[in-house]
């Protein structure tokens, strides 16, 4: 016999929240945004269980990890007192009571008013200039403040698409110029344009050391790396993968780079450069130590350009270097190359 019992929810005002973007939850609603309680009596068959397997009965469409981090911030009791930790052992005849909080994942996809600089804006798509620190898009650790939740709260028929109109990424602490599509028919076009190639992409970069030669390419196979599983890698088994580099000035230590890019692998810059010991400016992560007071990785989105899905014009966009960059750039710049 399973813990049984019933369940009743907070009445709340509905929401006219649209639909979520496909293959994601939709947002949350006024009334799903209440918590839910759930009460039951332990039965015979689960007394000398653990808690966090009991409540499982309470509530199996949530995960067990999710349950015990609802054990731990205080939201199940047992006979009226606060639980005292998932290994808690049950007793037959024990009223539990679990306060059923939305995991983070159901909370992602909402709007947030969020700072978004635009560098260009039409019917169809805008081009984004990201700022360093900001999420692209909901994932275990960040589940909010995104770029993606700032797309819905600034246009909320983005919800209709799918991940809101974002068609490629980039990382977290790299700044710079992202295309969005704005409709169904954009998104599709633009997604196809980076599978082809079509879409321009050059970087500015700040790495340690000098490269021997003042222009080369890197060609080598990017998957992840098989010792750590935060990172990329360059493995056999790895995705083809192309980035050209041109130095554009260095002190002997620290060199200005630009880099293009043939394909869009995760980290792929950040990877090629640190395989030839190259690695960026205070990305730790590929081996960058800080320096010029740069703590992120000195890595900056700087064109953008592509066909226009629409109207078939071409569009080539440029960024500025963000002000915790430019001044290192500039020290450089005076350099001999």
């Amino acid at each position: 016999m399973k813990v049984k019992g019933e369940s009743y929810r907070v009445e709340a005002a509905p929401s006219d929240a649209g639909p979520g973007p496909s293959g994601a939850d939709p947002p949350i609603d006024a009334e799903e945004d209440q918590p839910e309680t759930r009460e039951g009596t332990v039965g015979e068959d689960l007394h000398g269980e653990r808690l966090d397997k009991a409540i499982v009965t309470l509530a199996p469409e949530f995960s067990r990890s999710h349950l015990q981090g609802l054990i731990k911030s205080g939201q199940v009791g047992i006979d009226g007192r606060p639980a005292t930790g998932a290994s808690q052992r049950v007793r037959a005849g024990q009223h539990i009571a679990v306060t059923l909080l939305p995991t983070e994942e159901s909370r992602a996809y909402r709007a947030e008013a969020l700072p978004l600089v635009i560098a260009y804006e039409d019917d169809d798509l805008l081009v984004v200039d990201k700022a360093a620190g900001m999420v692209v898009h909901p994932a275990a650790g960040n589940w909010s403040g995104t770029l993606l939740n700032g797309l819905l709260a600034r246009y909320p028929q983005s919800a209709t698409l799918p991940r809101a109109g974002i068609v490629h990424r980039l990382d977290k602490d790299t700044s710079g110029l992202m295309v969005v599509g704005k409709t169904l028919v954009a998104a599709t076009a633009l997604v196809r344009a980076i599978a082809a190639r079509e879409v321009h992409r050059r970087y500015l970069a700040i790495a340690q050391g000098r490269p021997a030669l003042s222009t080369f390419s890197v060609e080598a196979p990017i998957g992840r790396d098989p010792t750590m599983r935060l990172r990329m890698a360059v493995v056999a088994s790895g995705k083809a993968a192309r980035t050209d580099v041109e130095r554009l000035a260095s002190d002997g230590v620290h060199s200005a780079l630009r880099c293009t890019l043939h394909t869009g692998r995760t980290h792929q810059i950040r990877v090629h450069l640190a395989s030839r010991g190259l690695p960026l400016v205070g990305d730790r992560l590929y081996g960058g130590r800080p320096a010029f007071g740069i703590e992120r990785q000195a890595l900056h989105a700087a064109e953008l350009a592509f066909v226009h899905p629409v109207s078939k014009l071409r569009l080539a966009l440029a960024s500025t270097l963000p002000a915790d960059l430019a001044p290192a750039w500039l020290q450089l710049a005076g350099k001999t190359a």
